[in-house]
């Protein structure tokens, strides 16, 4: 009886191993590949998420680590040293910049803070060099984060870059000045980003009458361009209509 048993625990690690070649028999050429790509679906929108994050928190990183540099010029080299160690405190320069972002939001929402940003403003248009720079973004960035504003509020489609190739674009608003006065009526400006990275692109002047306005928002949009036209269009514009439908 002793015996059986040592017996068959020396056949067990065989019995594994035959085992594991008949699983390896039943992974073919065709299994591997499907395994490989879903593999990749699955850590590619992480490894993108993560990398987004990470841009944006460098972004933020950055910001604080200038003005703590700008500070450290204007303080004595006793003091200057012990400031510039915060900018070694891991994650510390991102909190305060997403805190001052949020205090100077609330701020700005009420009386007494829109009078002081008027001040700022104000004092800041009227510093030479400084007000050419400061004018230049600000008119800028109202163009493209005012809930008012058109920039990026209507989704195209272009024949570009030459007749019969289409593609995605946003209409950023329409041609003013000197540059209305030279081209034909009822011009609009155009944009168009690149793929996978939309932040870069091409600026266009185009006839109102050579684009497509499309029913799609600006996110479907920026799904279609990233993904390089991979994303269902069907499927986004059913998602809202499915959350929608009231839960049995």
């Amino acid at each position: 009886m002793t015996h059986s048993r040592h017996r068959v625990r020396a056949l067990a690690p065989l019995n594994n191993f035959r085992t594991d070649i008949r699983m390896l028999n039943h992974l073919t050429s065709a299994k591997i590949r499907k395994y490989l790509v879903t593999g990749v679906l699955v850590w590619v929108p992480v490894i993108i998420t993560i990398s987004v994050i990470a841009w944006g928190m460098g972004i933020l990183q950055g910001i604080f680590t200038s003005v703590v540099d700008a500070v450290v010029t204007f303080l004595p080299a006793p003091l200057a040293n012990d400031v510039a160690k915060v900018k070694d405190i891991p994650g510390l320069g991102v909190i305060l910049v997403v805190l001052v972002l949020f205090s100077t939001g609330m701020m700005a929402a009420n009386f007494l803070g829109q009078w002081f940003l008027r001040v700022m403003d104000t004092l800041l248009s009227n510093i030479p060099i400084i007000k050419t720079v400061y004018g230049s973004v600000k008119q800028v960035s109202d163009t493209l984060f005012s809930s008012s504003g058109q920039a990026f509020r209507k989704t195209l489609l272009v024949q570009y870059p030459r007749t019969g190739v289409w593609t995605v674009a946003f209409q950023t608003g329409t041609p003013s000045g000197q540059i209305a006065k030279n081209i034909p009526d009822n011009c609009i400006s155009v944009y168009v980003p690149t793929t996978p990275n939309p932040t870069s692109g091409f600026f266009l002047i185009m006839a109102k009458t050579d684009v497509v306005e499309l029913n799609m928002s600006v996110d479907e949009a920026l799904k279609y361009i990233i993904s390089m036209g991979v994303v269902d269009l069907e499927t986004l514009e059913k998602k809202p209509l499915e959350q929608s439908k009231p839960k049995l």
